[in-house]
């Protein structure tokens, strides 16, 4: 590829009004702006940036021009004019960003693919090209700095000339590489971006695909490696923004990478090698879940948990109900028989308004009504010193400060996407879109950490919805979050924690469906990332979800009970995609088309009867005990509504935080039944706090 020479292939990107500025004002010279037009272009599989001047009356003496040597790294030369005007004093004079011509080392190495310099009408033309393999980096403008540019710097060291967008930006540039390339934000300085940079496991589970002989499979048309990077591009979002990532499902991308190894011959249909898994273990970094065949699980998968109890719902807590357990100084007593109330049944929509502000922390359960009147008055001042503080921010600052810009313009896409569908949000100019807007600008000034980050949205509007009062919802949303927050940090610890405990319960209850699933390339159980993310969310109709949220906000019967209601999820759907023999591909499709057609209440049943069997069990494993919250005691089984005496047999397995002093059996399927069987407690039975 000569570099002046006009190169043929697909063209990805084309950008006119792309400038290099060959001086700056800092010499007697004025401004030398030279306009070109900008391409990407991909050619027998290679993708190659390729940049050339418009005006084909250059003076050579002022301009550079790009050499190629055999190894197919591009190189900067000077014309000789230029070499003997220039001096070291002149080169280091100037900001590297708009003066990238001066600071480009100059080194001559000999043309020994024969490829020369191009000139056309005598005159040598400033334009370079180069393979997309061989790029480094690439650096972006300082904000405010005018017009953007970007600065390239190729993997010998080589930096390119700056080039400035005056028409338009280089966002779209950018999207382009990413088609083919990662990129990410350099640790050293947020303008730079760096090419390839996903931690070193992922990074070599590409290599091993596009090595040989996997190139070789490349070359002969079996494995298509446009896909393979734009599935590589895929994960880099997952790692990014995993919220976005998940919502559309991860079976595009793996449609993409296994249609890739699988090319268009039918023998060759099959399930990829296990290493295909690893790109799904490097979506969060650090992840790392024990297989089968590691014997610390070999333990646990012999053990007899026992017969499941016949578990069932009760009705809703009625607001008469509520009112019975509140004293005239508006205390709520029996908290503990009130939490079980709500575990079991769930709450009235009109009590709603008043008791998730005592399930989320907002209100204190021992609070009298008078407290909690000075309570929402300090918090209604502080909300409105928050809210005040980006409101006053004017046009100008904003322009200084990128991450509020940032925060503004996620939360903006957001809203307007959030559950539209409901009456409460639908149209324009709802008043509800704008509350959502303006508490999740105010969360970023209560928590600057961490900010807005893509999903809390989804968890902000149920809040809001029940409470329908601006102050009420943002207090409750930042106790929600002070739950949630490790799902959404840069380094998603929490979810890498939750992903570990699930795999840990699912082997406990069904070692032989997560050998399968290992099988299949999909132990990490990444399919229920988005479930764990935003607590089902996406998963259960609106309506469904205040049921189970304000059933998991009890705390009952046992920490992290979300992750049991995972465990009931897919014992639901284990038999379908055993018996169907599911690959990778058909599971994520499978669990992703689940969304809006699960029955809350009976997840709810399941997911109760789950935690009663593993209190019962005698042999619970520490790192099960560890992850709901159970301690070494002497526990029995919730007793009934009417309080007999009738005395269970006592376990030394781990106790429960679920205690109840009037809790009938339940049915798994989920209906109710008020002739159940009666089971009674000891008085003497140690009760624990939750974890």
């Amino acid at each position: 590829m000569a570099a002046a020479g006009v190169v043929s292939g697909k063209i990805i990107y084309e950008q006119e009004g792309v400038y290099i500025h060959s001086s700056c004002g800092k010499t007697n010279d004025q401004d030398s702006l030279i306009s070109g037009i900008l391409r990407v272009l991909e050619k027998d599989a290679e993708v190659i940036v390729d940049w050339r001047p418009l005006d084909d009356a250059l003076d050579s003496s002022s301009i550079l021009y790009a050499g190629k040597d055999s190894s197919s790294v591009v190189e900067w030369t000077q014309p000789p004019k230029e070499r003997g005007y220039r001096g070291s004093e002149h080169l280091n004079s100037y900001e590297a960003e708009w003066d990238m011509v001066n600071t480009v080392p100059f080194k001559k190495k000999p043309h020994t693919n024969g490829d020369a310099p191009s000139h056309r009408n005598g005159k040598s033309k400033w334009s370079f090209l180069f393979s997309l393999t061989d790029l480094k980096s690439i650096k972006q403008n300082k904000e405010g700095m005018g017009w953007s540019y970007l600065v390239f710097c190729l993997k010998d060291d080589v930096v390119l000339p700056a080039l400035h967008f005056h028409q338009g930006d280089s966002k779209l540039l950018i999207d382009s590489l990413e088609k083919y390339v990662v990129l990410c934000e350099s640790p050293q300085d947020k303008r730079t971006l760096l090419v390839n940079c996903q931690n070193k496991s992922l990074s070599q589970s590409f290599e091993n695909l596009l090595d040989e002989p996997a190139y070789g499979l490349i070359q002969a048309g079996l494995l298509d490696r446009r896909k393979l990077l734009w599935a590589m591009h895929q994960w880099k979002k997952i790692k990014k923004d995993p919220y976005t990532a998940t919502m559309v499902g991860f079976s595009k991308v793996t449609n993409y990478i296994f249609d890739s190894l699988r090319g268009s011959d039918p023998s060759t249909h099959q399930r990829p090698p296990s290493e295909m898994a690893d790109f799904l273990s490097d979506a969060i970094p650090g992840l790392k879940i024990n297989q089968q065949e590691e014997p610390g699980f070999e333990v646990i998968t012999r053990i007899d948990l026992g017969e499941r109890p016949v578990v069932q719902r009760r009705e809703p807590v009625s607001l008469e109900e509520w009112t019975k357990n509140i004293d005239s100084e508006g205390r709520i007593l029996n908290v503990d028989n009130m939490k079980q109330m709500i575990f079991r049944g769930g709450l009235s929509h009109a009590l709603r308004k008043q008791a998730w502000k005592f399930l989320l922390g907002y209100f204190p359960w021992d609070s009298t009504k008078e407290e909690r009147t000075q309570l929402q008055k300090q918090k209604t001042d502080e909300y409105f010193r928050m809210k005040l503080q980006w409101k006053s921010v004017s046009e100008e600052q904003e322009k200084r400060n990128s991450r509020l810009r940032d925060y503004r313009s996620l939360i903006e896409k957001d809203v307007n996407r959030t559950d539209r569908t409901n009456k409460f949000y639908e149209g324009q100019d709802n008043p509800g879109l704008i509350l959502l807007h303006d508490i999740l600008m105010t969360y970023c000034m209560y928590d600057f950490d961490l900010g807005y980050v893509q999903g809390m949205s989804d968890l902000l509007s149920p809040l809001l919805y029940v409470m329908e009062n601006e102050v009420d919802a943002f207090w409750c949303f930042a106790s929600y979050m002070d739950q949630m927050h490790q799902n959404f940090e840069e380094q998603m610890q929490g979810m890498k924690t939750q992903l570990i405990q699930l795999s840990t319960l699912l082997r406990l209850l069904d070692s032989g469906f997560c050998s399968y699933l290992e099988s299949q390339d999909s132990g990490y159980l990444y399919f229920c990332f988005r479930w764990l993310l935003i607590r089902f969310k996406r998963e259960f109709s609106f309506l469904d979800i205040l049921r189970l949220w304000e059933v998991m906000w009890t705390e009952l019967p046992c920490k992290n009970f979300h992750l049991l209601l995972c465990c009931a999820i897919l014992e639901s759907e284990k038999q379908q995609i055993m018996e169907k023999h599911y690959g990778f591909n058909e599971i994520l499709k499978h669990i992703n088309e689940l969304s809006m057609k699960i029955d809350v209440e009976d997840v709810l049943c399941k997911a109760e009867a789950i935690s009663l069997q593993m209190v019962k069990c005698k042999e619970l494993p520490q790192a099960v005990c560890e992850i709901l919250g159970l301690q070494d005691s002497e526990v029995a089984t919730p007793d009934s509504d009417t309080g007999e005496d009738e005395n269970v047999a006592m376990t030394s397995c781990p106790a429960s935080t679920f205690q109840s002093d009037a809790l009938p059996v339940l049915a798994t399927s989920g209906a109710r039944d008020d002739n159940t069987t009666q089971i009674s407690v000891s008085p003497n039975v140690s009760r624990l706090t939750p974890a």
